[in-house]
């Protein structure tokens, strides 16, 4: 017969204390390590007002749900991301107590009083970090290896890209160890760089550093000591995926993905190893986009949700367009929980978007149009999906963009969002052709022409981009400029939004009466036309600076900087200006070209 549930009120350090041949497991349909520095500073902050507290009583931080079916392993449902957190900072702790230690005289009584309590609380994290029992930890403590290859959480979640952190962090020897051992995130900068098991860690070890060896001590005995959680262990794996689906006591609210891969994952059945290689390796890919802010796994399923409900036509109802939508969890656990059941079909679906946008990522129309509007991705998605990636090319998907980039440009303009039915009504009814393969894309190229020649007048566009101060239109200008020379478009992620005409700097004053402009406010909104702004690689920006246009436009002088240096177009162009002065009369010209271009683009003159 099984065993009962068994509540049982422990200590931190009790509950974490683990036998020899035992250890935490993170289930395969668990999220990835979630917290961040946030959930690190509330813990920190729960424990700090305790020990100012004085408190008598025990300080509790909620209930840890544990599977016990499988002998010595501890699967954690309910509970992985304290657990983890815990785990790092008695790392941290360790560390601190460790140096402290070794720093402490041993002239008076009490250095070696306190210098006693600090080894015992070492020597109480070793034995759980570790599972050294008493007599061995002076061999550890002079023999580094001998803390290698225990296993304390063995993390098998296919939704964590690095599993392998915590126990590189455990097994260093100390902060510089574990900063030269831990994963570095590719185009990240300082703490950015590192996966948020480091950074917590790292926030831990250095919120400890500001304590002195006392307040060290304190903090080590208060922990260990007066801190419980209630563990629940359950001997019945079966109920291990509603009891995750349903319980989150104290942890970040479960994201639609991680809801998602875990009914498929209990759909899996003897495909289950290959169903985890597959979501594993989607949701890696997804999370290297999303440093790249294209796609994340969230944002594949709601695609594919798009995409599905598209080909199906499930919101066309009597020949109307119902453009409501699900929320992702209910689509694919209620709505069409029967995609949940092939998991591996599924998986070739997500798989097969995800590797559209690798592929895609860097096509300049592309980034063109993922600046402009976050839904237009929806409908990107919904058009590569029926062709074949090998077939992918830059040349199939320029079209799409610009009919997709003339909406969203017209959005950027008018007075109205994206749930506007002149908007989000007319994609969703284009989306079903979108899917259609037998549709060409000139017959979508007209659908898009014919709805924004029906619905918005010419002249009020003109006026709207007379008017725009901002600047993805500034972008566009230039994709339309290098388009009409037949030159080459692409913009880094660094690019620079230059003003021909500076809108600062110490000569503003006479640069404004040179520029023919008395009035403050007329100058300001002036300097911000589309006509005097130009994109501008960030290190020639800089160097430039607030200088004249004459100075700026220069190419004589190879030694120094200036838009004779810049990759784009219309800034080398402008080295060939006519004039060495850059007046109101100029960018009202060279506005008026700009508005003359995206009319001409947006209506497909």
């Amino acid at each position: 017969m099984a065993k009962n549930i068994e509540p049982t009120l422990k200590l931190i350090s009790s509950y974490l204390k683990l036998g020899k041949t035992e250890n935490f497991v993170i289930p395969e349909y668990q999220r990835g390590y979630s917290w961040d520095i946030t959930q690190c500073d509330k813990l920190w902050q729960d424990i700090e007002d305790f020990i100012s507290s004085n408190a008598s009583d025990p300080y509790f931080f909620g209930t840890i749900i544990v599977d016990c079916s499988e002998s010595s392993k501890f699967s954690l449902i309910d509970g992985q991301q304290r657990t983890t957190t815990f785990l790092l900072l008695l790392k941290a702790l360790l560390i601190r107590l460790n140096n402290a230690i070794k720093n402490i005289p041993s002239d008076d009584e009490d250095s070696e009083a306190l210098k006693a309590g600090l080894r015992a609380n070492r020597n109480k994290i070793m034995a759980i970090l570790y599972k050294a029992e008493e007599e061995e930890i002076p061999s550890m403590l002079k023999d580094n290896t001998k803390t290698q290859n225990i296993l304390v959480v063995e993390n098998k979640s296919i939704n964590e890209l690095h599993s392998g952190e915590v126990i590189k962090i455990i097994e260093a020897i100390d902060f510089e160890t574990s900063e030269q051992n831990v994963y570095k995130i590719p185009r990240k900068q300082k703490d950015n760089k590192y996966t948020n098991h480091f950074r917590n860690f790292k926030y831990f070890y250095d919120k400890l550093g500001d304590k002195s060896d006392s307040q060290l001590n304190q903090f080590a005995k208060v922990f260990l000591d007066k801190c419980q959680v209630i563990e629940i262990r359950s001997w019945q794996i079966e109920q291990a995926i509603t009891m995750f689906n349903s319980l989150n006591s104290s942890g970040l609210p479960l994201a639609d993905a991680d809801i998602i891969s875990a009914q498929l994952y209990s759909k899996a059945g003897d495909d289950k190893k290959e169903f985890n290689s597959n979501w594993e390796s989607i949701n890696r890919l997804a999370d290297e986009l999303n440093t790249r802010k294209i796609v994340n796994i969230d944002a594949v399923l709601q695609q594919f949700m798009y995409i599905n409900r598209a080909i199906n036509k499930e919101y066309v109802k009597d020949a109307s367009v119902d453009v409501t939508t699900p929320g992702l969890r209910r689509y694919y656990t209620d709505i069409k929980k029967e995609l949940l059941s092939e998991p591996l079909v599924l998986c070739n679906s997500l798989d097969k978007i995800t590797k559209t946008w690798d592929l895609i990522k860097d096509y300049p129309v592309v980034k063109l149009l993922l600046k402009c509007n976050e839904n237009a991705k929806l409908y990107l998605s919904s058009y590569l999906y029926g062709i074949e990636i090998s077939d992918i090319t830059e040349a199939k998907v320029i079209d799409v963009c610009e009919c997709l980039l003339s909406l969203f440009t017209i959005l950027e303009l008018v007075d109205a969002g994206y749930s506007s039915s002149k908007f989000k009504t007319f994609l969703f009814g284009e989306n079903i052709k979108l899917v259609d393969k037998t549709i060409s894309i000139d017959t979508i190229k007209n659908n898009f022409k014919d709805h924004i020649s029906k619905n918005w007048n010419e002249q009020d566009i003109i006026d709207a981009i007379s008017e725009y101060d901002k600047n993805l239109l500034v972008f566009l200008n230039e994709y339309l400029y290098a388009k009409s020379k037949i030159t080459k478009f692409d913009f880094a992620e660094n690019v620079n939004i230059e003003h021909i005409m500076p809108a600062s700097g110490r000569n503003i004053s006479t640069i404004r009466t040179d520029a023919g402009i008395t009035d403050k406010d007329e100058f300001n909104s002036i300097v911000n036309k589309l006509g005097n702004k130009i994109l501008l690689e960030e290190d020639i920006n800089k160097s430039i600076g607030n200088e004249w246009f004459k100075t700026k436009k220069q190419n004589s002088i190879n030694t120094k900087s200036g838009y004779k240096d810049s990759k784009y177009a219309i800034a080398v162009a402008l080295t060939n200006y006519s004039k060495d002065t850059w007046t109101k009369e100029d960018i009202e010209i060279s506005t008026n070209k700009a508005i003359e271009r995206i009319v001409k683009f947006i209506f497909n003159k």
